[in-house]
């Protein structure tokens, strides 16, 4: 049985070579995406046993996926639905520093996800389970889905991680806060960047202790609030713990709070505190924003214990 399980959907990823806009792209590279796929791979990467469930089209972009989180060590549980097709993102880097993500996932595979594609006993038998508001929004069976999957976890004692992901292209604030506080008793980790616990919160402080304070009332057993380059901030059994950011120069930003999460969890099923567990997850995130991609840049366990901010620039 996986150590983690992650629930949500991963689409095919197209991405501009050249920086502009993207009417004038003449090569886009395929990849794949997905909130919850990516920290499955930086499990995965990391040493860790894990499972991504979700629903793919019957096309070649649902086997690219599968193919691709297989060869990257992921256990697939993904049902087939021969009557939607696999949902499709592109990313285009407008300017040098700006970055826009178009989604084409409407009435897509992933969508559909239903309660009865979660196998028997797979997240019984986890250590974790790992899912996102993203899935919440995607239609009623996959939120739904999302609630079944929680409640398996809990009356098994399965550690429950959400990340409070935030797509204002997918629904509304309020819509959005409803749907996570009706979650939020549920979960042991809360993973927010510090806009999305402000959405969530109806609040424009700027203080991450405050912010984990306040959701840590509705809930969860520990907040996490990741604060970009000023690091994160966690609050919790342990206190109010801080950690900060690893410079790096950034490549590509998108994905990088799924890496966070991919080496907080990593973290804790190697047993470490939570200092330590904070500290990892910023050097895989750091390590990934390196790179080109969501998640080709998430280090393997021996890459990150090479990955310091006093290292030289060429290992031989």
């Amino acid at each position: 049985m996986p150590e983690l399980v992650t629930i949500g959907e991963t689409m095919a990823a197209l991405s501009s070579v050249r920086t502009g806009p993207l009417r004038h792209a003449s090569t886009l590279e395929l990849s794949v995406a997905g909130a919850e796929s990516t920290v499955a791979i930086g499990a995965a990467r990391l040493g860790r046993t894990a499972a991504w469930v979700g629903r793919l089209g019957a096309d070649e972009l649902g086997e690219r996926i599968r193919t691709t989180l297989r060869g990257e060590g992921v256990d697939v549980h993904a049902a087939t639905d021969p009557t939607a097709p696999t949902g499709l993102m592109i990313k285009e880097r407008r300017t040098a520093d700006r970055r826009r993500v178009h989604y084409y996932r409407a009435h897509s595979a992933g969508s559909r996800l239903d309660p009865g594609d979660l196998p028997d006993g797979l997240i019984e038998g986890a250590a974790v389970l790992h899912t996102s508001a993203i899935t919440l929004a995607l239609s009623d069976s996959a939120a739904a889905t999302v609630h079944d999957a929680v409640h398996r976890a809990r009356a098994a004692g399965v550690t429950v991680s959400f990340d409070a992901n935030y797509r204002a292209k997918l629904w509304q604030p309020a819509d959005y806060r409803w749907a996570v506080t009706t979650l939020l008793p549920a979960v042991d980790v809360l993973f927010a960047s510090l806009d999305e616990a402000r959405v969530q919160l109806r609040t424009d402080t700027s203080d991450p202790a405050e912010l984990a304070a306040a959701l840590l009332e509705r809930g969860p057993r520990t907040v996490v609030i990741t604060l970009g380059a000023r690091g994160a901030l966690s609050a919790g059994p342990s206190g109010v713990v801080r950690t900060e950011a690893v410079r790096v120069s950034e490549t590509d930003p998108v994905g990088a709070g799924d890496s966070f999460v991919a080496g907080y969890l990593s973290a804790t099923l190697d047993g470490r505190d939570e200092p330590d567990r904070l500290a990892c997850a910023g050097r895989v995130a750091a390590c990934s924003v390196s790179a080109h991609g969501d998640w080709e840049g998430l280090p393997t366990a021996a890459e990150l214990a090479d990955f310091r901010s006093d290292a030289t620039d060429v290992s031989r």
